[in-house]
């Protein structure tokens, strides 16, 4: 609660707990927007449970000499840059690749669809 990685403890007890309690009041319950804001703030807390139980756990070993608070090297970042580069570069790729059938053409070629060659035309009114 109260060492190196005691912030993130703080915003999942926050996120995850103290600002749920706002939904005891009834304009936050009703209001859209609102109930949005905080999904996206307990999904935020959950997301913290895991990194608090991953990372906290990760930041100390058994020994005293190998303790140290973790810090990303311009490497690290351009490793993730790197594989949300490539991600979307093979997303593209599949996207020009691979040609886009539409579900009315697929229905077509179904044997029990029933597809007339010529539409007929609607009746007015006056007929």
């Amino acid at each position: 609660m109260f060492g190196p990685m005691g912030w993130s403890y703080w915003v999942l007890i926050t996120c995850n707990i103290a600002l749920p309690q706002l939904m005891w009041l009834r304009r936050f319950r009703v209001n859209v927007g609102l109930m949005f804001l905080m999904s996206i703030i307990v999904n935020t807390g959950m997301w913290f449970e895991r990194f608090v139980i991953i990372a906290t756990s990760l930041t100390r070993d058994y020994l005293p000499s190998s303790w140290g608070t973790y810090r990303a090297t311009k490497w690290d970042y351009a490793t993730f840059l790197g594989t949300l580069g490539l991600f979307t570069f093979l997303f593209f790729l599949f996207i020009r690749l691979l040609p886009m059938i539409p579900m009315s053409e697929l229905r077509m070629m179904l044997p029990q669809a029933k597809v007339r060659e010529k539409a007929e035309p609607i009746a007015e009114a006056g007929d």
